[in-house]
């Protein structure tokens, strides 16, 4: 008798997972769509920021960093990596991090002459 529960729970469990799989692989499917990176939260727009910074500090090349950062729209690269530098600073990233982020803020008013 006791076995028989256990059995019975685990083809419940089984018939459980099955349908979800089923209901969320063909009945209801996520749908994807193309979204603009300026849809981010600030939170991931400032990582996305830092790491164009890393990028910058391997490469050297203001004018790579500048076109990365340039998927955010109308907004200039420099004002944007302001952005994320202040948020950076308001959210206690790490020094290494600021400075970095702060390298790449000087190096792209260097190369596009915006004081």
């Amino acid at each position: 008798m006791k076995s028989n529960r256990w059995l019975f729970a685990f083809i419940a469990l089984l018939a459980g997972v099955a349908l979800g799989l089923a209901y969320g692989w063909i009945v209801e499917p996520v749908d994807f769509f193309d979204l603009t990176p300026d849809t981010l939260r600030a939170d991931y727009k400032a990582d996305y920021v830092l790491m164009v910074a890393e990028t910058y500090r391997a490469r050297s090349d203001p004018g790579f960093a500048a076109r990365q950062l340039a998927v955010f729209g109308s907004q200039s690269p420099t004002s944007f990596a302001s952005q994320g530098l202040e948020y950076a600073r308001a959210n206690d990233f790490a020094s290494e991090d600021i400075s970095l982020i702060q390298e790449l803020i000087t190096a792209l008013q260097a190369w596009s002459g915006i004081p």
